[in-house]
């Protein structure tokens, strides 16, 4: 057999394993075990197998090529999706074709009609974290899609999202490992998928203490700043004795913030405030002023691409909504300042 007639194929054929794993493995990544890394590698080496990515592409009747369709790209939250997803397909040796929608369904159908022209390998849509389910495109390919940043309205697709549940359990749990018992919540709409799902981590890990929610449910309006300073003032003038708020993002943190200040709170000593979003790291500031949770939206975005590229390439397509886990970064408002 000729070096031109020697696939990646046939080198996880030998191997014994899928056609992802020996790509993985080749390329020094993967979760294989020693063993199955040693097969791969020795069936590399005795085909004389030498990679050539696009090569092998272009054998295979592929174009190399991943179709991006963000509905927001300008977003401040859509670009680091954006951004991981199109370095790890880079790193893949994927091509990436990126056109936005606007939030414009015609330029959204069009756009589909023009990945479909191109023949693309594969399409990843990246949503605008709205909380509402973007409208299914998967029907009008042929190739793997799958959605980020937001999920889609056919249960049968795969979307990648932060996972909003573990982002309320993981503000209670600080919030209650600092002593915090009277606790109030500050969100958006329970309409809101992402709204709800922060709402009903927080209230789980409470209930879990035999407590509730100060006032015994949240206060639940938009995302804005003044919605914030108004649930805040209302929280205040309730005369309900509270101690810890978590918001539902950065923003109205602050906004609650300045309102708990000016009526003479202490943050944290008389209240203690997290917030979602991790703001001051998405503009580079790193300054640890807010408690907040980080929905790693980087992760979110690389995690799509690699699953779309194991896909493509062969691996099991497992439908449904696939969750990433975020992080608590602490700041002043929770637990002061820090030396």
């Amino acid at each position: 057999m000729s070096k031109k007639a020697i696939s990646l194929k046939d080198v996880a054929a030998i191997a014994g394993v899928s056609v992802s794993t020996a790509s993985k493995v080749l390329r020094g990544g993967g979760k294989a075990s020693d063993a199955t890394r040693e097969r791969i590698l020795e069936a590399a080496a005795r085909l004389d197998y030498e990679p050539n990515a696009l090569g092998q592409f272009l054998a295979q009747g592929r174009s190399a090529t991943i179709g991006v369709l963000t509905l927001n790209a300008p977003g401040a939250f859509t670009m680091p999706v954006l951004t991981a997803a199109t370095t790890a397909l880079g790193a893949r040796d994927l091509s990436v074709l990126v056109a936005d929608s606007r939030l414009d369904r015609a330029v959204v159908a069009a756009t589909v009609r023009k990945f479909r022209a191109r023949k693309v390998d594969g399409l990843l849509v990246v949503g605008d974290g709205s909380g509402t389910a973007m409208r299914s495109v998967t029907a009008g390919f042929t190739v793997p899609v799958v959605y980020a940043y937001g999920f889609s309205d056919d249960p049968d697709d795969v979307s990648f999202v932060h996972n909003g549940q573990i982002a309320g359990e993981l503000a209670g749990r600080h919030l209650l490992g600092l002593g915090r018992r009277r606790i109030a919540h500050i969100g958006a709409s329970l309409d809101d998928h992402s709204a709800k799902e922060r709402a009903e981590g927080l209230t789980a890990v409470l209930a879990a203490e035999g407590l509730e929610l100060v006032g015994g449910a949240g206060f639940h309006g938009d995302w804005s700043r003044s919605w914030g300073r108004r649930a805040a003032e209302e929280l205040v003038a309730s005369g309900l004795e509270f101690d810890a708020v978590f918001c539902g993002n950065d923003t109205i943190a602050m906004a609650a913030s300045e309102v708990f200040r000016q009526a003479g709170l202490r943050i944290p000593a008389d209240v203690a405030v997290v917030g979602f979003d991790n703001l001051a790291g998405l503009m580079d500031q790193h300054d640890r002023t807010l408690t907040t949770i980080d929905p790693l939206l980087g992760s979110v975005g690389e995690r799509a691409a690699q699953y779309l590229a194991d896909a493509i390439e062969g691996d099991t397509y497992e439908p449904g909504v696939h969750r990433v886990d975020g992080i608590l970064i602490e700041g002043e408002s929770s637990v002061g300042p820090r030396s």
